[in-house]
């Protein structure tokens, strides 16, 4: 999880820097780093785990222990709205869409969460398993873990957490599984930028990138294709599933003709602003290309020397330390102080046409 701002800070910036983080980055923050760590242990090595009540912040170290653990099915119910927000986590969305489309996970929503009777009762966090029964216990800023191991007490609150999630609704993941965004990314584009995509991903943190302000995980996508000069055009292909014109199909390993898999990460018109913004702060350019019998096509290629060097996990920091500098009107980078403000001849005749 993203470090929490410095006590020492103003009341004024520490603000300042919660409206501009990513939403999913301020929700996975809800409870502090030592609780996640408890629940992780908890549930590490535990076998058919249910959980219930559980916020957008506990799917993490819920993941983590999932992964440290083999066999059987988890069945996770979430507090309503825990969920929707994994449709614009590429990271989060992802690993948990993986979890599920693996059998490791079962992803429910509660319907309602109001108060019940019961020790284990209502919205609280419940983990429950043969031997054992945990629940977040505790004020807002001091929340804590709390077993119940005594048979009989076990064996009651199990059924509660268990009536709790069967009561729950089936949810979906708005994203593709990692993997197979990793594949599709293969088929559409090629199998480097699927590698450059997959190290990245694995890099980042789950609240790293949002989809709102200049800097999404839309840029990144886009960023990493002009790594390698992909078309705009496939790039929308995979991100959306736009479907292709006739004759227009990608020629397989097996000689047919086929659509690409959509994959619903975003909408591919949602690109155009991210492209933009990458060429006026000069890191990439998208250039007219002749496709065929039909009308050019942009192709992207990175031009900035740190992009083009960075290997996959720093590229997000390029893009942050470029998306820093202050811009003109016309968002481009603004001359350093001393310079003339001119421009090379190949940067004036482009302007603006990107």
């Amino acid at each position: 999880m993203a470090p929490a701002t410095g006590d020492d800070a103003p009341d004024s910036d520490r603000a300042s820097d919660a409206a501009s983080r990513p939403p999913v980055a301020a929700a996975l923050d809800e409870f502090d780093d030592g609780l996640a760590e408890s629940v992780a242990s908890s549930l590490t090595g535990r076998s058919d785990v249910v959980v219930v009540g559980v916020p957008l912040a506990l799917l993490p170290p819920i993941l983590a222990a999932r992964d440290e653990t083999t066999g059987g099915t988890w069945r996770v119910a979430c507090r309503p709205g825990a969920v929707e927000p994994l449709a614009r986590a590429l990271v989060l969305g992802t690993a948990v869409a993986e979890a599920v489309a693996t059998g490791s996970l079962e992803l429910r929503t509660a319907a309602d969460l109001g108060p019940r009777s019961g020790a284990l009762g209502g919205a609280r966090t419940c983990f429950a398993s043969a031997d054992r029964v945990d629940a977040v216990a505790g004020p807002a800023s001091a929340r804590t873990l709390v077993t119940e191991e005594t048979a009989e007490r076990v064996a009651a609150a199990g059924r509660a957490v268990r009536d709790r999630f069967a009561s729950a609704t089936p949810a979906t993941v708005g994203m593709p599984a990692r993997s197979r965004l990793l594949a599709t990314a293969a088929e559409t584009l090629d199998d480097r930028f699927a590698t450059d995509l997959a190290a990245a991903l694995d890099a980042l943190p789950y609240g790293a990138l949002g989809r709102s302000g200049d800097l999404t995980d839309r840029t990144l996508l886009v960023a990493l294709a002009a790594r390698h000069d992909h078309l705009l055009w496939d790039l929308r292909r995979w991100i959306s599933g736009e479907t292709q014109p006739a004759g227009g199909a990608r020629e397989g390993g097996d000689g047919t003709r086929r659509e690409a898999e959509r994959v619903g990460v975003a909408a591919g018109q949602d690109l155009t602003d991210d492209r933009r913004r990458l060429v006026r702060r000069g890191l990439i350019e998208a250039i007219k290309v002749p496709v065929g019998d039909g009308r050019p096509r942009l192709r992207l290629r990175a031009v900035d020397d740190a992009l083009l060097r960075a290997t996959p996990t720093e590229v997000l920091s390029v893009l942050r330390g470029r998306f820093a500098l202050p811009v003109d009107e016309d968002g481009r980078v603004e001359s350093p102080p001393g310079s003339d403000g001119r421009r090379p001849v190949w940067e004036r005749t482009r302007r603006g046409k990107n």
